[in-house]
């Protein structure tokens, strides 16, 4: 019996990762700016996962629970001093771009690389913010649960980096193109 469990709690896993995958490495690389950290950020995390699917398969919210575990491996990764870097360096250019998903408003921009570089030149902790609330499409709530911080101190961050957003040149004038306010 305890053979069959293992088999169905591994086949439950494998369909969760499955079904998960393009979001997950979507999240991933706006978080950590790159396609090889971004993969090495979600297989960190489903490793960490794995281990624990037995009560992660019976949570509420399994894909929350993924969140928050790949914000505190990103957030460690961070204090650990890791270079982030957003934009492929020069010598990647045979790397695979992030392809976006057809319902993702924010690939509707005319120019992804502006929005990119500014996103790279916010702080970590305004850019996981304005990442989940926007990207994500996650509450306040879901958000200061995924960051392991209060709904206040996402208002802040999320109000911070929106303004140093707001405040690249080049990047307001493409949203106004692209008929947007």
């Amino acid at each position: 019996m305890g053979v069959r469990k293992q088999q169905a709690g591994d086949r439950e896993f494998h369909d969760f990762v499955v079904g998960r995958w393009p979001r997950l490495m979507r999240t991933a690389f706006l978080l950590t700016g790159e396609q090889h950290a971004a993969e090495d950020l979600v297989q960190s995390t489903l490793e960490q996962v794995y281990v624990a699917w037995h009560r992660v398969a019976v949570a509420d919210a399994p894909e929350a629970y993924v969140r928050r575990v790949m914000i505190n491996t990103h957030a460690r990764r961070y204090r650990r001093k890791l270079r982030e870097f957003l934009m492929p360096r020069s010598g990647d250019a045979g790397l695979a771009r992030e392809v976006a998903d057809t319902g993702d408003r924010i690939a509707q921009a005319d120019d992804r690389h502006t929005l990119l570089t500014a996103l790279a030149e916010l702080p970590v902790r305004q850019r996981e913010a304005v990442v989940l609330r926007y990207w994500e499409d996650l509450t306040e709530t879901q958000t200061a649960e995924a960051m392991g911080c209060s709904v206040g101190t996402v208002k802040s961050n999320t109000a911070k980096g929106i303004a140093k957003l707001r405040a690249v040149s080049g990047l307001a004038e493409k949203v106004m193109q692209g008929g947007r306010t």
